[in-house]
């Protein structure tokens, strides 16, 4: 018995050094979009400093362990067999719900994934020693810490609205004095806001959370907490005095000082909150071993009361999880892939392709801010109204200057009012959500610079509404997910719980140790050239690819319509969607093409205008096949009848001829075959209308028909155009090889 529980306890070591390995891929979007965003310092500047601060902060988050020990639960109610299973259970569920979210590219909070998990295999938990004790179930709330569970919760939705609303209101004021003109205001004012930026960083990150370090000693909390004042003070004035000299003599931009400041504060904040959600549970199943093996008897009589008492992480541990942490954020690509995520949310350009689409709730919720806005608008007296607006002018870009997602003052106060917020709620044992901090922050900072117009609001608050979504479903999955494996564990004794636990550490190592050698980095796009040789590359694959893709999705739909299967249709509805979404990415990348550093020639950017209509023909007959995969799908729905006889026959006589277009071919061919289609399509339509076929048609019927007909005209006469502009570019691509 005792092998089993040491069993147990190895793999909860391991599946905790691959959960710090997702969790951090989930959580790295926290620390580093600001300074990524703004771009300013190089990718790899950012991540040393983002590295230091993840380092040295998991060394202040010994005194939040105290969450996974006794803040959800009562673990004196608990034998030392209940609690392995509750513990095991919790890392199980976490690794598989995280896993999931990063794949997605969602941040969720690993926050609200490990309290409800708690949460869920406790209750679980206590459910089983009820029925097995033959107890009543109305004792089963006695085994939870419902106050400190309460509090924690409601820490972390009320966090939501604190941190949008901080986000709001300081970057409303800090771009009131700044404007979008930061150089006219920098030289007054740029000394003080440094200041008051890395003062509140020092005070809330060092000050509030030192008592939380595993190597402080309590005469020196002492010292501190008496020379507060003055240590602030003194830190405030030298920052003062700093900062001018450097901005008056060496013309020095502050603000690349105080992002990194800020961005090494918050990974600090970062370690020291979350670092429990990742290892706090396995920490306490190594106690509850300690304490059992001490003891010498049997796992089912002993209570874990000393859960209860005050416990100090070893600095070694924390240094280790600190080392792990800092080895994913260089090298996990789904760290890289939830950054962009939030970026692109927050961005401040519009235009480009939205990460989310448009939702019911977005499109009310910009209604009705709309509306207000227009009454306000009658409200403020005129002259207000032209002041404010002058504040909030954007910046004119010059020739070749590149748009960045947000500038030096938003990436500041992101940085600044979240670290402050998570270090505060360090400081008080707190587990808030550093996801629903810096995301929401981040959201309403972006929300005050007008970032939010007309052309992205309902993208931008969809994609809110849809994150924040997410993180509810977490809360639930998680708590159900737990409490179901620990229920299984129950049941199935020492034979499953080994089998959950090597499972789950077999997924997590086939995830995340799997090369993924299609998706590209941050550091990588910057730097692509995006030169006509490698458009050319590009479109080479992807025209044939998408042709034959949706000639096929056409061919099913039409299959199914004949054959009257609205499940068929549904299934080709999703695709037809998904097929729309990778060509919206695909056209997306005309943009990205524009950031990129490399310069292009005439002849490259002929290239990028050819590609960006090759993509916008490409993607007009997905939306169409979008639209024939739902009508066709009513149709069915609505019981009206499809064709049977000539009609079907000619139909699949098109889409053969379709089918035999070889996307490989020379133009020349490509155009000769193109041509047979339409001719075909003419043949059919004019037939059709002149009534000489002898099957019976309703008006539904008819209609039908027709769009039927104008969406494979529409797709091989777009497609021909995609294919000329290919050719286009291969020539293009020849001429610069040649030169």
């Amino acid at each position: 018995m005792e092998n089993l529980y040491l069993i147990i306890l190895c793999l909860l070591a391991c599946i905790a050094i691959f959960d710090l390995f997702v969790g951090v891929s989930n959580d790295a979007v926290n620390f580093l979009n600001s300074a990524i965003g703004s771009r300013v310092a190089s990718f790899r500047t950012t991540m040393i400093v983002a590295s230091a601060g993840v380092l040295l902060g998991a060394t202040f988050s010994s005194g939040m362990m105290e969450i996974a020990r006794s803040g959800i639960f009562h673990p004196q109610l608990f034998s030392f067999h209940e609690i392995m299973i509750i513990f095991l259970a919790v890392m199980v569920a976490d690794i598989i719900l995280l896993d999931t979210f990063n794949s997605l590219g969602l941040p969720t909070s690993t926050t609200v994934s490990i309290v409800f998990e708690l949460l869920g295999a406790a209750l679980a938990a206590a459910m089983m020693k009820l029925l097995m004790d033959g107890s009543s179930m109305g004792d089963i709330m006695s085994y939870i810490n419902s106050s400190k569970a309460l509090t924690i919760i409601s820490g972390i939705l009320i966090s939501v609205v604190v941190a949008f609303v901080c986000g709001v209101l300081v970057q409303y004021v800090m771009r009131l004095i700044f404007t979008f003109q930061i150089e006219k205001a920098y030289s007054r004012f740029g000394a003080l806001f440094g200041a008051l930026c890395l003062t509140a960083i020092i005070y809330f990150l060092v000050m509030k959370g030192a008592k939380g370090a595993s190597f402080m000693r309590p005469e020196w909390l002492a010292w501190i907490k008496e020379h507060t004042s003055i240590i602030l003070s003194s830190i405030f004035i030298g920052s003062v005095v700093l900062f001018q000299v450097m901005i008056s003599v060496f013309k020095a931009n502050i603000f690349k000082v105080i992002i990194l400041a800020g961005t090494f504060s918050l990974a600090f904040a970062f370690a020291g909150n979350d670092l429990v959600n990742f290892v706090g549970v396995p920490l306490a199943a190594y106690d509850s071993w300690i304490e059992w093996n001490a003891s010498q008897t049997n796992p089912n009589d002993f209570f874990m009361a000393g859960l209860l008492k005050p416990s100090q992480a070893p600095t070694a541990f924390l240094l280790l999880s600190g080392a792990v942490m800092v080895a994913t954020l260089w090298f996990s690509r789904k760290a890289h892939r939830v950054i962009r995520t939030s970026i692109n949310l927050s961005s401040s350009q519009s235009g480009q392709h939205e990460q989310f689409g448009s939702s019911l709730p977005g499109r009310i919720i910009v209604r009705a801010s709309m509306g207000f806005n227009h009454i306000l608008q009658q409200i403020i007296p005129a002259p207000i109204k032209k002041g404010i607006a002058s504040r909030f002018t954007p910046k004119e870009l010059k020739k070749g200057e590149e748009a960045l997602p947000f500038d030096y003052i938003r990436a500041s106060v992101n940085l600044m009012v979240s670290a402050i917020l998570i270090a505060s709620a360090t400081s008080l044992k707190l587990p808030l959500s550093t996801t629903y901090v810096t995301f929401m922050v981040a959201m309403g900072s972006s929300f005050a610079d007008g970032a939010w117009d007309r052309e992205t609001a309902v993208y931008r608050i969809s994609g809110v509404l849809t994150v924040i979504s997410g993180w509810f479903v977490t809360a639930i999955s998680a708590s159900c997910l737990a409490g179901l494996v620990a229920i299984l564990i129950f049941w199935g004794g020492s034979v499953l719980a080994l089998v959950f636990g090597i499972v789950a550490l077999g997924y997590l190592v086939y995830q995340n140790v799997k090369a993924d050698s299609e998706e590209t980095t941050l550091k990588e796009s910057k730097y692509t050239r995006f030169d006509s040789a490698e458009i050319n590359q590009i479109l080479q694959h992807d025209i044939g690819l998408n042709y034959q893709r949706t000639v096929n999705l056409y061919g099913r739909t039409l299959e199914a319509f004949f054959a009257e299967s609205g499940s068929q249709l549904r299934s080709c509805k999703s695709d037809s969607l998904e097929l729309l979404e990778n060509l919206n990415t695909s056209r997306s990348l005309y943009f990205l093409m524009n950031r990129s550093e490399y310069q292009p020639s005439k002849s490259d950017q002929e290239s990028r205008y050819c590609y960006y209509r090759a993509c916008a023909n490409m993607r007009e007959v997905a939306k169409g096949l979008n639209t024939i995969t739902r009508l066709a799908k009513d149709h069915v729905a609505n019981r009206h009848r499809v064709y049977k006889h000539l009609l079907k026959q000619d139909m699949i006589v098109l889409l053969d001829l379709m089918h035999a277009l070889n996307a490989e071919s020379h133009l020349d061919e490509i155009n000769k075959q193109c041509a047979l289609v339409s001719n075909q399509i003419e043949e059919m339509q004019s037939t059709f209308l002149k009534g000489t076929m002898h099957e019976e048609v309703s008006v539904r019927g008819v209609e039908m028909y027709l769009t039927l007909l104008n969406l494979a005209r529409e797709l091989v006469s777009r497609y021909e155009i995609a294919f000329a502009l290919r050719e286009k570019i291969l020539s293009l691509s020849k001429q610069d090889t040649t030169v």
